[in-house]
């Protein structure tokens, strides 16, 4: 195959997979409208059905009066023949003849009509009951349809709220390790407060320049000051 050939095959692929993600698309309004449309031929089918029906009556009812014309005409043949007027006994006897030709026509036409009726009656009662069945399957269709983007809706929010709450959860994290950090950042500081001033404490009283605190030996001295000062002078 030539490359020309193989570029027209890739455009019409090309083509056909475009068509029919359109149909994909599209395809509940597109068996919305073949259902409407089989809705309005079924309709035109029952309007020619009812045609047909009145057709067939007035084949019926003209071979029926025909006939009754026949009765009427033949009596008349008979009256003329009582008479002995055998020319109006044939003129009337070719009426006759022309009236049952004409019967026979109708009552032909009326059976034609009535195995076109039949035909078209069993059409129109399939097409009626395969287009009810096709409702009812587009009515699950659509309702299979709207619960699947109805779960897809859950399932985005749903999956919206855990990136959310990942991302919380996040900062979270983040938050508290910078508190955390704050805090170990305090207690290193009141840790260095606290030596440096220790330190100090310590070494003035090693200069003498500040007690050393409570001991026996100042306890013992404060006690024996506070005696001497009570004791009465000579």
């Amino acid at each position: 195959m030539g490359i020309f050939s193989q570029i027209v095959t890739a455009i019409r692929g090309g083509a056909t997979e475009v068509g029919e993600a359109i149909v994909d698309s599209q395809a509940m309004r597109i068996l919305d409208q073949e259902i409407r449309d089989a809705g309005n031929e079924l309709t035109r089918s029952k309007d020619a059905l009812a045609g047909m029906m009145a057709q067939r009556k007035l084949a019926s009812d003209k071979a029926k009066s025909l006939e009754q014309q026949i009765l009427e005409y033949e009596g008349y043949a008979m009256q003329a023949m009582d008479k002995g007027d055998q020319a109006l006994a044939m003129d009337i006897a070719n009426k006759i003849a022309e009236l049952e030709q004409d019967a026979a026509s109708e009552r032909s036409l009326a059976e034609s009509y009535d195995a076109s009726i039949a035909t078209t009656r069993q059409s129109i009662s399939s097409t009626e009951s395969n287009l009810k069945r096709l409702k009812q399957q587009v009515d699950m269709v659509k309702a299979t349809e709207s619960a699947q983007r109805a779960q897809a809706a859950i399932s985005a929010r749903h999956s919206g709220a855990t990136s959310a709450m990942s991302t919380a959860m996040s900062s979270l994290e983040r938050i508290k390790a910078k508190q955390a950090e704050q805090s170990a950042k305090f207690d290193a500081a009141q840790e260095l407060e606290q030596g440096a001033g220790g330190d100090l404490q310590a070494r003035l009283q090693s200069a003498g320049i500040t007690p050393s605190g409570n001991s026996g030996h100042s306890v013992l001295a404060r006690l024996q000051s506070r005696q001497m000062k009570q004791l009465p002078s000579s």
